[in-house]
Formats: C-alpha cells, sequence, structure tokens
C-alpha cells in the first residue's frame, strides 16, 4: 500500500491499484486446496477415531463402570479434549498470524500424528489401573491442542488463495477432506470391527487404527510443507504499518467483537450438527436404539459417503446464490426435519433408519458447503486466523465438542431418545436468527480488509470499473485501524 502525505488510511485503502490485485494460477490454487484438504482429512481421520471406538474405549479403560455409564465416560474423555482447543487456538491462530499459515498448519499435523500414535500404544486399564484413563486424557488434549489451530488455519488458508468467485466451491473442498477422514476412520473401524469381532477389538484390535493413523501425518507434514504462503499474508507483509504492530489478544476482543461473537453463534449450530452426525449417531445407533456395531457404523459410513457430492455442490451454489441463503435454507430444514428423522431412525427398517440419518446429512452437508467460505470473511487479514482460531474452538468447545455427551446425557436422564432432535432444532432456531439478522452476504466479494483474488487478468479490468464494491468491506475500518493510521501520520510528519 502505498501512502502519501496528508493522506487518510482509509482513503489509501480505497486506492485500488491493478498491481493491488491478486491474480492466482488456477492450478496452484487448486494443488493448495488439494494438499490442505488432504492434510485435513488425515488430521480428521486420527480425531475420529476415538469417536467411532467410543464404546470399546469405554469397555477398555473403563472397565469397573456399569454398561449404561461406560459411553458417557468415554464420551467425556471426547469432550475434556476440546478445553485444549481454545489454548491451541490461540497459540496456533496468533502464531499464524504472525509467520504464517503454511507453517503452523505443518505443526499442527505432526502434533496430531503423534498423539494419536500415543493413543494406540497406552496400556489397558486392566495392566496399569487409573494410570490408563489418564494417559488416554493426555493424549485427547494434546489432540485438542492441535486441532485449535488446524482447521480454523485450513479454512484461513484456503479462503486467503482462492479466487472471489470460486471461494465457496473451493473452500468446501476442505469439508470433504473432513468428511472423508471421518469416513475413512468409521470405514476401517467397520471393517476391523466386522472381521475380528467386538471381543477381539476389546483385548487388541481397537490398536491398529491408531497404529495405522500415525505415519499418514508424517505424509501429510511433507506436502505441505511444499506449499506456497497465501497472496493475502503475503500482501500483508510488504504492508509497512503491518510490520511494525501486531496485534494481541486484547485488541481482537476490543475491536473486533461484534464479528467474534457472530462467529460464536454460527459455529454452535454448525458444530452441534456436525459433531452429532459423524460422531454421535453411530453410538446413538447402537447403545440407545439396539443396533448392531456394525450395523450402526454402516449406517453413519453410508452418509457420510453419500454426503461428500452434496458438499461440493452446495459450496458450487453459494457463489451463485450465495451463503446466507443456502445456510438458512438447511436451518429451516433442520428445524422442521430433526423429529421426523429421528422417528424414522426408531423404525428398525434399515431403508427408513438409513433415510432418516440422510436427511440430517444433507442438511450438515449445506452447512459444510457454504460456511467455509463465510467464517474467514468475517475477519480482517492481519487478525484472521487468530480470531477465527480463538472463537470457532472456543464455541467448539462449549456446544460442539461436548455433544456427544450432552445427547448421551439427556437420553440417560430422560429417557427420551428423541431429546438429541429438541436439542438440535433449538440451536438451529438460536442460528436463524444469528444469520438472518446479523449477517452478510459475502458470495463474489473479496476477504475483509483484502484486495480482490482474481483467476484471470482479464477481471482485473472488470473490478477497477467498480473498486469501491471490490473493496466494500474496507470502508468499515474498526478503531484499531484508525489507532494505525494516527501512529502512521505521526510517522509521516516525522519525515
Amino acid at each position: 500500500m502505498n501512502y502519501i502525505e496528508g493522506d487518510t488510511l482509509e482513503n489509501a485503502n480505497r486506492r485500488l491499484k491493478r498491481d493491488d490485485i491478486n491474480v492466482v494460477d488456477s492450478k496452484v490454487a487448486k494443488q493448495t486446496v488439494l494438499v490442505t484438504s488432504l492434510g485435513n482429512a488425515m488430521e480428521w481421520f486420527d480425531f475420529g477415531l476415538y469417536a467411532y471406538l467410543a464404546v470399546t474405549i469405554g469397555k477398555v479403560f473403563f472397565p469397573e463402570v456399569a454398561p449404561s455409564y461406560q459411553l458417557i465416560f468415554a464420551f467425556a474423555t471426547f469432550a475434556i479434549a476440546f478445553i485444549a482447543r481454545p489454548v491451541g487456538g490461540y497459540i496456533f491462530g496468533m502464531l499464524g498470524d504472525r509467520v504464517g499459515r503454511k507453517k503452523v498448519l505443518s505443526l499442527t499435523l505432526i502434533l496430531m500424528a503423534a498423539s494419536t500414535l500415543f493413543i494406540g500404544l497406552i496400556p489397558s486399564y486392566e495392566t496399569i489401573g487409573v494410570a490408563a484413563p489418564i494417559l488416554l486424557l493426555i493424549a485427547r488434549l494434546i489432540q485438542g491442542f492441535s486441532t485449535g489451530g488446524e482447521y480454523a488455519g485450513a479454512m484461513t488458508y484456503i479462503a486467503e488463495s482462492t479466487p472471489d468467485k470460486k471461494r465457496g466451491f473451493l473452500t468446501s473442498s476442505l469439508e470433504v477432506g473432513t468428511s472423508v477422514g471421518f469416513t475413512l476412520s468409521a470405514a476401517l473401524v467397520t471393517i476391523l470391527t466386522f472381521i475380528l469381532g467386538p471381543e477381539t477389538m476389546v483385548e487388541w484390535g481397537w490398536r491398529l487404527p491408531f497404529l495405522i493413523a500415525a505415519p499418514l501425518g508424517f505424509i501429510g507434514f511433507y506436502l505441505r510443507s511444499r506449499l506456497e504462503e497465501s497472496p493475502a499474508f503475503k500482501a500483508m507483509e510488504k504492508e509497512k504499518v503491518e510490520e511494525r504492530h501486531q496485534t494481541s489478544l486484547k485488541e481482537i476482543l476490543v475491536y473486533h467483537w461484534k464479528s467474534l461473537l457472530i462467529c460464536i453463534g454460527i459455529v454452535l449450530f454448525y458444530n452441534t450438527a456436525l459433531y452429532m452426525v459423524l460422531t454421535y449417531m453411530p453410538s446413538y445407533l447402537t447403545q440407545e436404539l439396539g443396533y448392531g456395531e456394525t450395523k450402526g457404523l454402516l449406517y453413519s459410513l453410508l452418509v457420510m459417503i453419500s454426503q461428500i457430492p452434496f458438499i461440493l455442490v452446495m459450496g458450487y451454489l453459494s457463489d451463485r446464490m450465495g451463503r446466507n441463503r443456502i445456510v438458512n435454507v438447511a436451518l429451516i430444514g433442520m428445524i422442521l426435519l430433526s423429529v421426523p428423522a429421528f422417528m424414522m431412525m426408531a423404525t428398525g427398517n434399515d431403508f427408513v433408519v438409513f433415510f432418516g440419518l440422510f436427511i440430517l446429512g444433507i442438511m450438515l452437508a449445506a452447512f459444510q458447503g457454504a460456511l467455509p467460505a463465510a467464517l474467514p470473511s468475517l475477519f480482517f487479514t492481519k487478525v484472521r486466523y487468530g480470531s477465527l482460531a480463538i472463537t470457532y474452538n472456543v464455541s467448539t468447545s462449549l456446544f460442539g465438542g461436548t455433544t456427544p455427551l450432552i445427547f448421551a446425557s439427556l437420553v440417560s436422564l430422560t429417557g427420551n431418545n428423541m431429546m438429541p432432535a429438541y436439542y438440535l432444532m433449538f440451536v438451529c432456531f438460536i442460528g436463524l436468527v444469528i444469520v438472518f439478522f446479523f449477517v452478510k452476504e459475502t458470495a463474489g466479494r473479496s476477504l475483509r480488509g483484502s484486495a480482490p483474488i482474481v483467476e484471470e487478468p482479464k477481471e482485473i479490468d472488470e473490478i477497477l470499473k467498480n473498486p469501491d464494491e471490490a473493496l466494500w468491506w474496507r470502508e468499515e475500518l474498526p478503531p484499531l485501524e484508525k489507532a494505525v493510521e494516527t501512529v502512521y501520520k505521526q510517522e509521516v510528519s516525522t519525515k
């Protein structure tokens, strides 16, 4: 950004020049999306294994607890790991805004691989007693710490590396990676349970998925380390004012509080739906509805596979119809169809059970297709990774990671298998209010505080004809930017 004496930072931001517009090579953008999504798939493959082995893990690490409470104890350990996510989000997020997205994302993948391997090596309760669940808890905390920096960073990195007009479709690939990771972990657990049987799985078979997962993380680390840094971060590094002012957590909380609250509200319904469909349902079908372990996993596996093309379709449509429209329709669908879907799952008919779960999966696919592009757009470039990582993980820890535990507890306390449906309807109603009244449409527009990103040079002339629209969010400079402007003026006056 070029400054002139007597000018203001706001006016300087508005002076969009040809050189400010980033042109990304389509092949490089697709490679970035592919490698980041593969890494994300590996991360969530590791993370999802615990959820799909929750019934078995309850028997291995909590054998002295009554069978009806083993699942609750296992999910409590699953939820406790989310305590570390905000810490990981803060440390990795602030670090990512300082040293770059790529370096931090490589580190999170290594931590996840190491902690997953550690889980597979922990002796059982029968061997070392109470030390076994304690070690399991430590490993889960490390997993949560790693995940705290992974997903928000991957969202930020892909959003900053893709053309504005295709951001919805390309960032939806990140959720495809998430679904692929969960699908592969569910498939592996299902196959092993079918081949080895429940008893052998409790004895030693449960370890195999964790041991297999570890090498995948190191492959992902190698691939990510070869990527380029995002264009938006590179542009930010070139600005002298940005180099001299490192944003603190206090400044994020004071000057970006509105975006933080909006993000927390969106993640509330997003992750409640995600963790219900992808992690809780196999145990719900087995423990609460009485289906066999293999059948419960198989239902969820089929739904996750069927979701993948829908995620990409929803991402594609979000670029053309708008993110908000896609999300609002899905929220209304969740509110209206949750109870019928859970009633279908209780029928015992294989086709009807699958269709009930499929309804919830399609609504979730709409969230997965549209939100990865919408969430990074809430924040300015220099605070995007940190702000998104902190708010996403705080909300996930409070409302997402506790979802299986809350659902299992509600069903246990009330004896009503419909309680998860009522809870999901409630959080989706909150989400509908937030998105409808407080979230601005972002489809086809540049990220907040960033110059436009295009795929073809010929698009530059079109943007320069209407620069105010291209930089529409730069008009909403928060007080922090005005403080930086004051510092800039003082520096100019001394020259």
